[in-house]
């Protein structure tokens, strides 16, 4: 026992020389309890520990490093705030380094705004960080109005000063003056081109009032909002001007998100709707045409526009009338168009493609003369649907979906279509399938990311379409959607774009 008493004095001995301690071991202190010798050394153990965070590197060549050296915000549109970005600043170093300061250059004019270790200032000082560790800075920015319609720069950066070293990240942002619409009910006028639209917390075109859009404007939608038409909607884009409808997140991580706003809504009862060279995308549903609630549909001409990426449905119909013709309808996450409760509708050299991402149950296209809504089941008469030179398409193993209720009319007819439809089903029958080119992949030039659903070179169905079709609207249909004659080569092809050869 005395052997290893004394060793045990020994080592304790050795730590308090270390510590800076010189104490002398007396007989009493090594017939202590073993468990006093344990809580001595811790206490004096977490002493060492908290002296050593103490010691920062000085030396003027420890420099931080940083997760970027610039933060680019896209176009930020003016009086509402961007998304939240983020960067680290690293201690790639042993020891503890101290930051003097943290700060915005520009100071109090800034239009930035940094969250600095959960702190929001524009400047921070004696900022410690622990060797081997990082931290975050989020950065945010709000810009005033500048009445033009051309992007403005704003450059500020963040600044830390180390060890007397001055280190920066750049901070840019693009500011995009707008008119706001928020939550406006707005009654007959035109929006032009100047500048765009911004839409927060919806709107709605009031009862006999109609909204003119010219082209090349473009109308952004905050999220959660919807342009609410009771009157009428005029679009009227061009091929090189359309009318733009999407989310206001102009990011490039944005461009393909879907559900960023509600869509468009055009009530039951508005009429004399035309839309002419629009895009619409990133919605919850693009366009939804008539409602429930009210009887008598809403009516539409809908023209060489494209309504692409939303989440439940590019076209939702209730109970309504709509003519549409070299229109492309892709991508959504249950119905490109959905024909629902009735209603009389025609499409003609259109193209319905779904190559939604994830998993899809529904077909791309529905027709149905009945809706059930909780325990109430409605009905309408389907007078007509009519699909003649389109394209149905899509990686489902059947895109067209039929809902049939008795009692009430379900009428329908595809002439000389390409259709992606159940093997069992009977395209013979001439009352409702013409010329019809069953399960023949139309071969699109691009189906994944970058989607382009022009015909390739070697698609099967090219002059498959018929000219009579084309001759019924010489003044819509002469041209696709791109403006290249149909009537060049031995018959047109079917859907919004006319293969053009080189």
């Amino acid at each position: 026992m005395a052997n290893k008493n004394t060793t045990l004095s020994r080592r304790f001995k050795i730590f308090f020389l270390i510590s800076g301690f010189s104490l002398p071991l007396k007989p009493y202190f090594i017939k202590m309890k073993f468990i006093t010798y344990i809580t001595f050394f811790s206490l004096l153990l977490a002493l060492f520990f908290s002296c050593k965070k103490d010691n920062f590197i000085t030396d003027s060549s420890a420099k931080l490093e940083f997760s970027t050296d610039t933060v680019m915000f896209d176009t930020v549109f003016t009086t509402i705030g961007s998304t939240t970005q983020q960067f680290k600043i690293y201690n790639r170093h042993n020891e503890f380094v101290k930051v003097s300061s943290i700060y915005l250059a520009n100071g109090n004019t800034t239009k930035f705004r940094l969250n600095i270790n959960g702190i929001r200032a524009t400047k921070i000082e004696n900022v410690e960080i622990p060797p081997k560790d990082s931290l975050f800075i989020f950065v945010e920015v709000t810009l005033d109005p500048n009445n033009t319609n051309n992007p403005l720069a704003i450059i500020d950066s963040m600044v830390c000063v180390t060890n007397g070293n001055v280190q920066d990240v750049k901070l840019v942002a693009f500011g995009q003056d707008v008119h706001l619409i928020k939550g406006q009910i707005i009654q007959s006028q035109t929006w032009n081109n100047d500048k765009p639209y911004l839409v927060y917390n919806s709107m709605l075109v009031d009862s006999l009032h109609t909204l003119t859009i010219n082209a090349g404007t473009k109308i952004y939608f905050h999220r959660g909002s919807t342009m609410y038409v009771k009157g009428n909607l005029v679009v009227n884009g061009t091929k090189d001007n359309p009318v733009i409808f999407r989310n206001d997140r102009l990011e490039h991580v944005y461009d393909d998100i879907p559900s960023q706003w509600n869509g468009i809504l055009l009530f039951s009862g508005s009429n004399n709707n035309n839309i002419e060279y629009a895009e619409i995308k990133n919605a919850v549903i693009g366009l939804q045409v008539g409602n429930i609630e009210h009887s008598g549909g809403a009516i539409l001409e809908l023209k060489n526009s494209k309504i692409e990426n939303n989440s439940y449905a590019g076209v939702f119909a209730i109970a309504s009338d709509i003519k549409a013709y070299n229109c492309v309808f892709a991508n959504a996450g249950y119905y490109t168009t959905a024909i629902i409760a009735g209603g009389s509708y025609e499409f003609y050299h259109c193209t319905f493609a779904n190559y939604w991402t994830s998993t899809r149950s529904e077909p791309s296209v529905i027709l149905s003369n009945n809706v059930t809504i909780g325990e109430t089941m409605y009905l309408g008469n389907l007078t007509k649907s009519y699909f003649g030179n389109c394209i149905i398409w899509g990686n489902n193993s059947n895109e067209i979906g039929f809902s049939n209720e008795e009692g009430v009319d379900f009428n329908y007819k595809f002439d000389h279509c390409v259709l992606k439809i159940d093997a069992a089903v009977n395209t013979s029958d001439e009352a409702n399938y013409l010329n019809i080119l069953k399960n023949q992949d139309p071969k699109f030039k691009s189906t994944y990311k970058n989607f382009d659903f022009q015909l390739d070179t070697l698609s099967p169905v090219i002059d498959k379409g018929n000219i009579s079709i084309v001759n019924l609207f010489p003044a819509f249909l002469n041209t696709d959607i791109n403006q290249n004659y149909r009537n060049n080569d031995a018959a047109p092809d079917p859907g919004a774009y006319e293969r053009k050869e080189n």
